[in-house]
């Protein structure tokens, strides 16, 4: 009877030991955990396609988490998303022009705000708004303009020659004329 009962606590250790372990993987895979929220300021920024960025998303500077979205809501006059970032009071010195992009960690990973420094000397300030932002870059439509096969403007016209890139000179004619000395 007593292997028996010490048996059952061991099974319940492990299972609980199992429990424990995907709690720490399920904190430390997802925006709860490294990320320690102080004293903030609050940066506002408009998006037309936020895609599936989620609140506490990361907001980067060069690779680096300065803070997290603490807000997203619909505008109801414009139908823009406006959100909210609240960004470590540490990092006060981000230029005022700078630029705000949804990007996507790997190929399908999480979605997070990436701030572009400006150049100028005025700084953010509590409740301002982020004015040159890039909004998400959807995966079907990336997809479905490469299948398609956009290059002359109209869809599935595939023979038509490609335009040359504004500030390109055309490509050199190679036709078979014999070349005079």
């Amino acid at each position: 009877m007593a292997q028996r009962q010490s048996f059952q606590i061991g099974t319940g250790l492990f299972i609980l030991l199992g429990f424990a372990a995907l709690a720490y993987l399920a904190t430390q895979t997802t925006s709860l955990a490294n990320y320690r929220q102080g004293d903030s300021y609050t940066l506002k920024a408009r998006f037309t396609n936020i895609g599936q960025l989620k609140l506490r998303a990361p907001v980067k500077v060069a690779g680096v988490r300065v803070g997290s979205v603490s807000d997203i809501v619909l505008e109801p006059d414009k139908l823009d998303a406006l959100v909210s970032l609240s960004v470590d009071k540490h990092f006060d010195k981000i230029p005022d022009d700078s630029a705000a992009a949804v990007f996507t960690s790997g190929l399908l990973g999480d979605q997070y705000i990436s701030l572009q420094p400006g150049g100028s000397p005025d700084m953010f300030k509590n409740n301002d708004e982020v004015v040159l932002t890039q909004s998400s870059m959807q995966l079907e439509e990336l997809i479905g303009k490469y299948l398609v096969g956009n290059d002359s403007g109209k869809p599935g016209d595939k023979n038509a020659p490609a335009q040359p890139a504004a500030g390109t000179a055309p490509a050199a004619d190679k036709s078979t004329k014999p070349q005079e000395k």
